[in-house]
């Protein structure tokens, strides 16, 4: 895993992040909304930080090495930016309100730092072995998803109390204990029954759950293509994991233009609808959208929806 680099650079690579993460979680103690200024500042924040992490490359090892993370670090961000409207889709999915999905994303990033640790050591094995079938019915779940947002189009506030006939829960109900009522910001709470108290999962976590397996999907599509720019671990794990630290925070910029911009959310869909296709055409051989093309067709539609926002305001 470590290739030319040593234990302590990896400790101080783990070190820097669980620091960093602290403050973050600090930072966001309260369950609030994150504000657009907010977002704005740690999104730039885990952008200077990766670019900090690349001058240490650059110094304590070699300016090649500095130039590899960087391109991995900006491919697998590119590659990635899809995952910020699939977690909006899960959100809204879920019915999570914006004070909680700081801390889903939060403890989301505390899996991705052990799931990408695993993908990447698997390598290239897991991506034969599984990654067409599971991109295929990721595909389908991201249209699904489109059509779940389409469908919910005006009742976006309306609060989801009980979740007994929810998908997730009744897909894990059978070998996970489920609580069908969120319980605050709480993963697992301790529910009264038959006179016995048991711990269950709350429907907070299950979103958890599928968060991180949304990531696990993209991954199979970003991290080979960060491999074949480099073959060192720790520059691919390093790169993919400041990566998605970015795109997370970034992800609250676009929840909180959202909240301004009544439009928005059609583009999202629209986007959604996109990303599903893309993936179902790639994996069945019909054309292969490089990621230039595909981050313009993503900020294309989001630019539409941003002005029709502008221009389309709704009445009062």
């Amino acid at each position: 895993m470590l290739g030319e680099y040593s234990a302590l650079s990896l400790a101080a690579f783990f070190g820097l992040v669980i620091l960093c993460l602290l403050a973050d979680l600090h930072a966001h103690k309260n369950d609030e909304a994150i504000s657009l200024k907010n977002a704005a500042a740690w999104s730039l924040f885990w952008v200077v930080l990766s670019l900090v992490f690349a001058a240490y490359i650059g110094i304590w090892h070699s300016p090649e090495h500095a130039s590899l993370f960087l391109a991995g670090y900006f491919l697998e961000k590119s590659l990635s930016v899809d995952n910020l409207f699939v977690i909006m889709a899960i959100f809204g999915s879920f019915a999570v309100k914006d004070a909680f999905q700081h801390r889903v994303l939060y403890f989301g990033i505390v899996g991705a730092l052990v799931l990408r640790l695993v993908f990447i050591a698997l390598g290239s094995s897991l991506v034969m072995m599984f990654g067409p079938y599971a991109l295929a019915a990721f595909g389908l779940f991201v249209l699904w998803s489109a059509w779940k947002m389409w469908r919910n189009l005006g009742h976006e506030n309306e609060e989801l109390e009980d979740y007994s006939n929810h998908w997730a829960v009744a897909a894990t109900r059978r070998f996970l204990p489920v609580h069908n009522l969120m319980d605050g910001h709480n993963f697992f709470t301790r529910v009264r029954e038959n006179s016995k108290w048991a711990w269950k999962a709350t429907p907070l976590f299950l979103c958890l759950v599928v968060v991180e397996i949304s990531d696990l999907m993209f991954a199979f599509d970003s991290v080979p293509a960060v491999i074949a720019l480099t073959r060192e671990p720790f520059l691919v794990y390093t790169s993919n994991i400041f990566a998605i630290l970015g795109l997370r925070s970034l992800y609250f910029l676009l929840a909180a233009a959202k909240r301004f911009l009544c439009h928005l959310e059609k583009a999202v869909i629209a986007i959604l609808v996109y990303i599903g296709l893309k993936m179902l055409l790639d994996i069945a051989a019909v054309i292969h959208i490089p990621p230039a093309a595909n981050l313009a067709v993503v900020f294309g539609l989001l630019a539409l929806g941003i002005l029709a926002s502008l221009v389309f305001k709704p009445k009062r």
